[in-house]
């Protein structure tokens, strides 16, 4: 009986030592132009669909052909916030990119980071939630044909 009391004690700690680690959801505003210079993303998305991040000034539109969102997640253990969030970062884009190529469009404009539905439009960082064994990155556009 002791020998079961102690080991739903020591059960019970452990449980509660690891829970808050779990639940540890950081954010962290990261550059978009170093994740574009991290995992060869400028590479891995090559320059058939163009993005365009914020609210800034795009060129002109001929067609706009919808809006959609991704929410990417990666592996965060043993990473750094800046290496996990630039790999959910690259996966996001490649999730657009691929979205865009379905319709027909040549540009993502309006990107704006989109984690649990809050907008927070930047031309030069991304959000990103960075948490003891996951990370993700949220992003949403509007996919274009230019003129």
């Amino acid at each position: 009986m002791k020998k079961l009391l102690l080991c739903v004690a020591v059960s019970a700690a452990a449980i509660a030592a690891v829970s808050p680690a779990q639940a540890r959801d950081t954010k962290h505003m990261m550059s978009i132009e170093n994740a574009m210079n991290d995992n060869d993303a400028r590479n891995r998305l090559g320059d058939s669909v163009k993005f365009y991040f914020g609210k800034g000034k795009t060129p002109a539109v001929a067609k706009k052909l919808g809006t959609d969102q991704t929410s990417q997640k990666t592996n965060s253990f043993g990473k750094s916030p800046e290496k996990s969030c630039n790999w959910a970062f690259l996966s996001a884009m490649l999730r657009l990119q691929a979205r865009a190529q379905e319709l027909g469009a040549d540009a993502v404009v309006n990107i704006v980071s989109n984690y649990k539905n809050v907008e927070n439009a930047s031309e030069t960082e991304f959000e990103c939630h960075d948490g003891a064994l996951m990370t993700g990155v949220a992003l949403k556009g509007d996919f274009v044909k230019l003129k």
